[in-house]
């Protein structure tokens, strides 16, 4: 799994924006995506991740966990 500090995973997001790419490294709840089989749920659906974070899952790409 993903780096853990604190209780958190590092995700790395990519973004498509008007024909060119972009990432962003975000930090969240391990238990968030622990309670969800695709991250993608998670991203769109836990609470506490919602709280912190906000996804254009319009313009999102892809998701993965950080090794």
């Amino acid at each position: 799994m993903a780096k853990k500090k604190g209780g958190t995973v590092e995700v790395r997001l990519l973004f498509a924006d008007e024909g060119s790419y972009h990432h962003e490294t975000a930090k969240i709840p391990a238990a968030s995506v622990k309670a969800y089989d695709r991250l993608i749920d998670c991203l769109r659906e836990d609470a506490d991740v919602l709280a912190k974070l906000h996804v254009d899952v319009e313009r999102l790409v892809s998701a993965y966990l950080v090794e």
